[in-house]
């Protein structure tokens, strides 16, 4: 039965529809490994059984009638920060303390109403700040990969699986649900899928709805799904994006079918490879890594075209002026007065002041304090009114740059995954960890990270792919080419099972 915890989503459909297994078969195997594994990954901050088998049943009586509907059966990690009806939701942090929403968010909900099952509510860095999913008010979610030591050996160094979506990618990795839902603010879909060798999409700014996700930064923050193959994250997307009246940044448009989008030739598709990401202190590997990708593509039937995004440079100083400013303002709400932790204090600015005291962790108190400061009197044209301005000119390079290639080639990380603990008592190096992802958030592009190659260490490394906006279906081509090139990517031994 652990086999079918190994499965695709493309698989396990198969195998539902063959009846070779059935749903309720495949969530139990699934909850098994959970049992089994999260005490070493952390990967779950609440798993779901009841839930999950109360949807499987009615997955296998339509089965039974022959009504499959596009996810049927396949059971799903759900990231805490997506708001789940009667189940707690806490974005990770202690100042939602046991919140229970009345309400499912509309990315679950066009999840459920395609048949998926949910096992459980993902762990994510607190309110999604972060890039290795150590500010977690759950503790740290760790990697299923071991990085080789001196001796060739696997070490015992627990490493980190990227952030803010690491128990998303870290579940996926070590097959404790086919795929998972995630969120992407500047990089935190597509950094952990490139620590784990896993693969993740960014979606176009108002493909997927925001309504009922716990909100980090409103211009930034979009849903996307993480999952072993291309098909797999193609299939998941075209079920997660929709059109949501609730949403009013949510695009009214068609939703293409991704699956097949991602069919046919390459030839005489145009591959971008802008030379300001050849930044100062790359690691040889990463910059061989990006040398193949071009190859594979270019072997796939693609041209190669250097370009110029002259403003990339300022987009992640940028980024965190906007970002933290979004996130003070969306983060006012949590006050100890309607919901989650109360901390009462002397009069209600004294409760207003314990409750936040108590209830935020340090990084999410950190980037409150910048994003208060950026829009205070006297600074806000300086520093908050700049960074938008900067963000205009990056979104008009990329504009630029459609009339010469249709994607663009880059790293996704400028490193492989480290230990936990090791960046995290400096901020600086921790957010250069976003340096190749946050232009694309800043653009509202679509972006996908495909495992691509292994470090000298042993750990997955990943190619980001940029495309045009609502292009997605370009990317999942190109992507499904570098992934048909190198093949698939997994830990060699499952540690993490005892």
């Amino acid at each position: 039965m652990t086999e079918l915890t190994k499965l695709t989503l493309k698989e396990a459909s198969a195998g539902l529809l063959n009846k070779e297994f059935s749903a309720v078969e495949l969530a139990e195997a699934h909850l098994a490994a959970i049992e089994k594994a999260n005490v070493a990954l952390n990967a779950y901050v609440v798993v779901t059984p009841e839930h999950a088998l109360a949807q499987a049943k009615a997955s296998d009586q339509r089965l039974a009638k022959g009504d499959a509907r596009a996810l049927e059966g396949l059971p799903l990690g759900h990231k805490d920060l997506f708001c789940t009806n009667g189940i707690r939701t806490t974005a990770c942090s202690k100042i939602l303390g046991e919140f229970v929403p009345p309400y499912e968010s509309t990315v679950g909900q066009n999840l459920w109403n395609a048949g998926a099952v949910m096992l459980g509510k993902l762990n994510n860095d607190e309110f999604a700040m972060g890039s290795s999913n150590e500010t977690s008010a759950f503790g740290p979610v760790v990697s299923p990969w071991r990085r080789r030591g001196s001796d060739g050996n696997p070490s015992d160094d627990k490493l980190v699986p990227g952030g803010s979506s690491g128990g998303s990618s870290s579940a996926v990795a070590a097959n404790l649900c086919l795929a998972a839902t995630a969120t992407d603010t500047g990089g935190s879909i597509r950094q952990p899928a490139a620590l784990t060798g896993t693969v993740g999409i960014k979606p176009t700014y108002g493909r997927c709805s925001r309504w009922g996700i716990v909100a980090f930064a409103s211009s930034l923050d979009q849903a996307g799904p993480i999952a072993r193959s291309v098909e797999d994250a193609a299939m998941m997307l075209s079920v997660m994006a929709s059109h949501d009246p609730k949403d009013s940044t949510s695009i009214d448009a068609p939703v293409p079918d991704y699956v097949a989008q991602m069919q046919g030739s390459m030839k005489g598709l145009r591959v971008g490879v802008p030379k300001e990401y050849r930044v100062d202190g790359m690691s040889p590997e990463i910059q061989a890594l990006w040398d193949q990708g071009m190859s594979w593509l270019k072997d796939a039937g693609a041209t190669i075209h250097d370009i110029s995004l002259p403003h990339t440079k300022y987009a992640l100083p940028a980024y965190y002026i906007v970002a933290p400013a979004e996130a003070s303002s969306n983060l006012a709400r949590y006050d100890g007065v309607r919901y989650g932790l109360r901390v009462k204090g002397d009069d209600l600015i004294d409760t207003y002041e314990n409750t936040r005291a108590a209830g935020f962790g340090a990084e999410v108190k950190r980037r409150i304090l910048i994003g208060t400061y950026v829009l205070s009197a006297g600074y806000y044209d300086a520093y908050y009114l700049k960074a938008q301005k900067v963000r205009t000119l990056i979104k008009r390079d990329f504009d630029d740059a459609w009339n010469d290639v249709d994607v663009v080639l880059t790293p996704t990380t400028p490193s492989p995954a480290f230990a936990i603990g090791e960046k995290s008592g400096n901020p600086l190096s921790m957010y250069l960890e976003d340096i190749f992802t946050v232009t694309v958030n800043m653009a509202g592009l679509p972006g996908i990270s495909i495992p691509a190659g292994l470090s000298g260490q042993g750990t997955p490394l990943g190619l980001q792919l940029i495309g045009k906006p609502f292009d997605e279906g370009t990317l999942f081509k190109a992507g499904k080419a570098i992934e048909d090139a190198v093949g698939r990517f997994s830990p060699s031994q499952a540690w993490w099972m005892g």
